[in-house]
């Protein structure tokens, strides 16, 4: 047995299947769980997956397609201005404390699906995050310190957005985060313990093979583990849920031109240990 192993789920979009990634390997984690949803993660799940993984067999399904590593979570808590340079980039002064929106979980898709781009979209832009699926019940957490004991694994996650439904049109940010196939997610979900520290990450994306973000996440303003605990305080976190947790500079918002996406751009997502992710962007 090894502990260095990655979660996916393969297979067209709503019939994937539980995988676990060995090395080169794929096995068929079916003889685990169903999938890894909320009920897997809170069960101990990874661990249990961990100790059968002598026992699995080999995948012989479909892998053309690559689904979002977990099955739709209960929610995804999005993180806004959390890294200094985002924040001066956009003319935003810095946050006292985290700003919070909410992202439709309807909008979680294969790390390599098609973005739709809403229809009357001008502003639709990109974000590459280190997205976070909690593990365990948090609720009211003591101190930063107990956070990350919740965390399940890590992800790449791309926090697709339109710029003129989110700051233009009034109301909550919500409505330009919660279009369709807003949230590519993956390709693996990588297990908390095989991130030594999630602060020492490098987060990076492309637009049409040219390099628009560059980051790091020892650059975020209130880190994963503040983050956590700093939402538990005002909600409860549960397994399987997605906390987004900011991106750095270099969004189209805050280029010169604002190049935003258009019909047939590429986007291309990385984040140091958990992936490579691509997308091509459709008109809806």
């Amino acid at each position: 047995m090894t502990d260095s192993f990655t979660l996916a789920r393969l297979g067209a979009p709503g019939e994937e299947v539980p995988v676990v990634r060995v090395g080169d390997r794929v096995l068929d984690a079916r003889g685990v769980t169903a999938d890894y949803d909320g009920a897997f993660f809170a069960g101990d799940g990874i661990a249990r997956l961990g100790a059968a993984l002598d026992t699995l067999p080999e995948f012989d399904g479909d892998t053309a397609r690559v689904g979002a590593p977990i099955a739709r979570p209960g929610k995804i808590v999005c993180i806004g201005l959390n890294y200094r340079d985002h924040a001066e980039e956009t003319g935003a002064a810095l946050p006292a404390e985290p700003v919070i929106f909410m992202k439709d979980p309807y909008t979680l898709v294969g790390p390599n699906d098609d973005v739709l781009i809403p229809r009357n979209s001008t502003k639709t832009d990109w974000e590459v995050e280190l997205g976070v699926v909690i593990g365990q019940t948090a609720r009211y957490l003591d101190s930063p310190e107990d956070a990350l004991a919740h965390v399940a694994g890590y992800a790449v996650s791309h926090d697709v957005s339109e710029r003129e439904f989110q700051l233009e049109r009034g109301g909550q940010w919500d409505k330009g985060k919660s279009c369709e196939t807003f949230n590519p997610f993956g390709p693996d979900l990588v297990p908390a313990a095989r991130v030594d520290d999630p602060q020492r990450l490098g987060l990076r994306l492309w637009v049409n093979g040219e390099l628009r973000q560059d980051g790091s996440t020892e650059n975020m303003l209130f880190s994963v583990a503040h983050v956590i605990w700093y939402l538990s305080q005002f909600m409860v976190l549960q397994p399987g849920d997605v906390i987004n947790t900011g991106t750095p500079a270099g969004v189209a918002l805050g280029l010169p031109g604002t190049p935003y996406l258009r019909d047939g751009d590429t986007v291309e997502l990385e984040i140091d240990g958990l992936g490579r992710a691509g997308q091509r962007m459709v008109q809806a």
